[in-house]
């Protein structure tokens, strides 16, 4: 994979503070909700009401602001259930993928750094991933997320 690889689209900034690349990203994702929203798209949750349902509590004002930010910046994108027209699914374009080995970072940070019991769902990836390579955890949980999205696009 190309680092500095211009083959996907760019977002067009032109209201950020600085010229420095990390301060930018840090404008678009540098609040918990939106990586917690990142993190629960991998997690296969795809509509609102189970954004909501998250162990965080986040309140709806907050989540709705959240997803209209993500989607501002094409981080997600939405259809409408095959089912119930009113009902939002969410997903990650290819530029919400890409987020997905920071949140790998943060987690593995986490694990190695802060003494707390970590709640089910992370405890089940950690014993999933313990001894796996960081390449291979990512490239898995990616492609696994690459397939949940096919499936939901299809139905």
């Amino acid at each position: 994979m190309e680092v500095f690889s211009d083959k996907h689209p760019k977002l067009k900034i032109r209201d950020n503070r600085s010229g420095c690349p990390i301060s930018t990203s840090l404008e678009i994702m540098g609040d918990n909700w939106s990586l917690i929203l990142i993190r629960d798209l991998f997690l296969e949750r795809t509509t609102f009401t189970e954004f909501m349902n998250s162990s965080e509590k986040i309140s709806s004002n907050i989540l709705s602001d959240r997803i209209n930010k993500l989607q501002k910046y094409n981080i997600i994108e939405y259809r409408l259930h095959p089912k119930n027209r009113k009902i939002k699914q969410y997903y990650l374009t290819n530029s919400g993928i890409n987020f997905f080995p920071l949140i790998y970072e943060l987690f593995v940070w986490s694990k190695k750094h802060i003494d707390m019991e970590f709640g089910p769902i992370a405890t089940d990836w950690y014993t999933k991933n313990e001894g796996v390579e960081r390449k291979d955890s990512i490239d898995n949980t990616i492609l696994g997320y690459k397939k949940f999205k096919k499936k939901l696009l299809s139905a």
